[in-house]
């Protein structure tokens, strides 16, 4: 990543400002539901970045609907098929990027009934959440976090990444989930989020975060 000037902000400051930009984004297909990414490892915490700009959106009077990939996971029996740490299974193979396409994105499409699914498969039971649909009337806005999520090829309006530096990243990160930060590296490499996503967001220090909007 080249060097980029990023500027101190307040967590309610880029909430606000965020959803003050989302109120204007348009979908780039010409439909009528934009979509919107917050990409970043677990230990950066994006569900939180994404929740705040949903609740400034609500104060605004627009809707959205969050959505988080850990709901879009593949059952164990997939997603452990090699193991409990198997790093490449862990970036290639864990999130259910078909579900994702046929209910969540492919309901928001031009022409589409704009009924998603919020979530699919609770990890931790292992079973299906059974959630019922949710009705996103026109003008709705999709706010997802995960992680990787740039590198999938998703049809989003506008990303954000939320970025660690290396050494936040392992201090962050519980003991028992260091196996995974091996494919936080290789994303790195070969996606480049921070250079790739449209917003910037360091939160090294989770009370001061920076952005280069």
């Amino acid at each position: 990543m080249g060097r980029v000037r990023l500027e101190a902000i307040t967590w309610d400051r880029l909430g606000d400002l965020l959803a003050e930009r989302l109120l204007e984004l348009k979908p780039d297909d010409g439909g009528s539901w934009p979509r919107v990414a917050f990409d970043g490892a677990p230990a950066a915490r994006p569900g939180d970045l994404a929740e705040r700009v949903a609740e400034a959106l609500r104060v605004r009077g627009r809707s959205s609907l969050v959505v988080g990939t850990e709901g879009f996971l593949r059952p164990a029996s997939l997603r452990l098929e090699y193991g409990r740490q198997d790093v490449d299974a862990y970036y290639d193979g864990w999130l259910d990027t078909g579900a994702l396409w046929r209910e969540v994105f492919g309901p928001l499409e031009p022409g589409g009934d704009g009924r998603v699914l919020p979530d699919l498969w609770n990890p931790a039971t292992d079973r299906a959440t059974r959630s019922p649909y949710v009705q996103l009337p026109p003008g709705a806005v999709l706010v997802m976090h995960g992680s990787f999520l740039l590198r999938h090829w998703f049809p989003f309006d506008l990303t954000a990444h939320v970025l660690l530096s290396p050494g936040a990243l392992r201090r962050r990160t519980p003991e028992t989930d260091h196996w995974t930060l091996p494919a936080f590296e290789r994303y790195a490499d070969e996606t480049d989020p921070a250079a790739t996503a449209d917003l910037l967001v360091r939160a090294d220090d989770p009370r001061h975060p920076a952005w280069n909007g």
